[in-house]
């Protein structure tokens, strides 16, 4: 592993890399901001995107440049993704961008029970005008939710996405975390052994801290040894479920003895009323991200590419050697097997799954009847909803420059959505940076300590 730095030796910030590419597409090693600057300067690039950055060379083909390669790491979460793109040196890494993608599956899955519901009721209402076919409909092998499967397609989106803006030759990711009953046994566990006997109390305290948040449900305290405790005895008729245990610290533990913790916590109705509804809590989130984790990984294996594995429990491991602190781009950069991180990016890129509009064509109100109707033509003026654009308003309140996604409208007065708010002008004022994609772009400083 070579030598281990001491805690707390963080690497330095420096500005997210811009992509390169040859005058035939092709990818070259991304260069500093301020390199990419001279190239346009001088004429000797122009801009291929907007966001992320990207420049054509238009003197410069592959064949004529040296291309060293780089490395994309993914730490896969339920609600937002890590990307990193790194350059690699004898176990070294060198942070070059970072992306944060932020996943819109509650959205999916708030619009199928929608659909669910709107089902029920024609099928309540007797208004079929076919045979239900509730008998002859399956689901394939390794079949998951839309809502996750939409996780592993934009993770996988992203990755393509950075094969085509750099040359990538290599794609780590954490499929597992680290096994605390296999740990305890000392070898693989299979089957029922990871349900019966000593390892299911194993399994039972592993979901409990996670559950909880490694500290006592009463008063909050971690670092401390915590015990499992009964939140309503087994002596008041309390059972041994999932949902009526609990984390206590020892003095809280002996404190509560076998009251009701009504009755403990009597005097704290606020402690009480968080502490019921965290035990009806579920890790819905650790649920989707171990449900699309090998969907995940065999999408990238077909990738072609070296795919390396890690765990959750050596992605934290980096991090306190390293000293970096925790999120979501700087767990990817520290995914898989290394020696040190010597720089990340300053800024990090956020990209939020969008969609790509709707099929509908009306709107509806609360009793299910069209209160208005859609354009069939999503291009309105030489613009369409998504599209990223750069408002410049000559007067008003909104005067000034202002950049964005646009809202398009027949009247011709857009709207677009900035990071201060909404702009409403004309289209004559637009000028479009960026076809829409699906997603929306922002910016934010990388964390640092």
């Amino acid at each position: 592993m070579g030598v281990t730095p001491t805690r707390g030796e963080a690497g330095r910030e420096t500005a997210p890399r811009v992509f390169v590419l040859a005058t035939d597409g092709t990818p070259l090693d991304p260069c500093h901001p301020a390199r990419a600057r001279k190239l346009l300067e001088s004429g000797r690039a122009v801009v291929a995107r907007h966001t992320p950055f990207v420049i054509r060379l238009k003197d410069r083909t592959a064949e004529q440049s040296e291309v060293e390669g780089v490395e994309v790491a993914v730490d896969q979460g339920s609600r937002h993704t890590g990307i990193s793109l790194f350059r690699t040196h004898d176990g070294t890494r060198h942070g070059l961008f970072g992306i944060q993608l932020d996943h819109r599956g509650g959205k999916i899955r708030d619009r199928l029970t929608a659909r669910a519901a709107y089902r029920r009721g024609r099928r309540s209402r007797n208004l079929r005008y076919r045979a239900p076919r509730f008998a002859n409909r399956t689901r394939p092998q390794g079949w998951v939710p839309p809502s996750l499967r939409h996780r592993v397609h934009t993770v996988m989106s992203w990755v393509q996405r950075l094969r085509h803006l750099a040359p990538v030759r290599a794609i780590h990711v954490e499929t597992v975390r680290f096994d605390t009953h296999a740990l305890a046994a000392g070898k693989m566990l299979q089957g029922t052994e990871y349900q019966h006997g000593t390892l299911y109390s194993y399994e039972v305290r592993e979901y409990l801290l996670e559950k909880w948040g490694r500290a006592c449900a009463y008063c909050a305290a971690s670092n401390t040894p915590l015990n499992i405790d009964h939140i309503q005895p087994r002596s008041k008729g309390g059972s041994d479920r999932i949902s009526n245990l609990c984390l206590a610290c020892v003095p809280c533990n002996q404190a509560k003895n076998s009251r009701p913790v009504t009755d403990f916590l009597a005097d704290r109705p606020a402690v009480l009323a968080r502490l019921l509804a965290q035990a009806k809590a579920s890790l819905r989130d650790a649920a989707a991200v171990n449900a699309t984790r090998w969907a995940l990984h065999t999408a990238l294996a077909a990738t072609g590419l070296p795919v390396h594995h890690g765990s959750g429990g050596r992605t934290k491991w980096n991090r306190d050697r390293t000293g970096a602190p925790k999120s979501h781009t700087l767990d990817a950069l520290h995914v898989g097997e290394l020696d040190h991180v010597v720089s990340w990016p300053s800024q990090v890129l956020i990209v939020a799954a969008t969609g790509r509009g709707s099929y509908r064509r009306t709107r509806t109100d609360a009793f299910g009847f069209p209160r208005l109707r859609l354009p069939r033509t999503k291009l309105i003026h030489g613009f369409q909803t998504g599209d990223l654009v750069r408002a410049t308003v000559p007067k008003g309140k909104h005067a000034g420059s202002h950049t964005g996604r646009v809202a398009v409208r027949t009247s011709g007065s857009h709207t677009v959505q900035t990071a201060g708010g909404l702009v409403k002008t004309s289209h004559k004022h637009l000028h479009l940076l960026q076809r829409a994609d699906g997603y929306a772009y922002t910016t934010k400083n990388e964390e640092y300590r």
